[in-house]
């Protein structure tokens, strides 16, 4: 049990490292971060990794994936449909606070050991 929970420290460590990388990248850019880690309520919700606001204006809901190794087609393959879903579940969620919805858009920040790579506009909200 102490194995299974050391190495989950790890990950969430890796994780975390990932997310401070993505953020330096991202606020280099121009971009001013608004929430990191933003959950929805309840079970089975969705999670937002990074919540940034462009230098336009435009909301900016961030996934960063982190991946060692670049078996089964790296870091960016492993954001499939249902995670696409939940993460504009949670982006909807997030904009019901907003009086007004401003222009937004789901950029995707990989980090692998080839390096950083920033796709903007990597998936639509279908």
């Amino acid at each position: 049990m102490g194995e299974l929970k050391a190495k989950a420290v790890n990950t969430k460590q890796k994780g975390d490292a990932a997310e401070t990388l993505a953020l330096a990248h991202l606020r280099a850019q121009g971009m001013r971060l608004l929430e990191r880690n933003y959950r929805t309520p309840g079970r089975g919700g969705g999670e937002i990794d990074l919540i940034m606001r462009d230098s336009d204006g435009t909301l900016v809901f961030v996934e960063v994936r982190q991946r060692s190794r670049m078996d089964h087609g790296g870091a960016a393959a492993s954001i499939g449909l249902a995670k696409r879903r939940r993460i504009v579940w949670a982006a909807r969620h997030y904009l019901m606070r907003w009086p007004q919805t401003p222009p937004c858009r789901f950029d995707v920040v990989v980090v692998e050991p080839s390096g950083t790579q920033w796709m903007v506009a990597a998936f639509d909200a279908e």
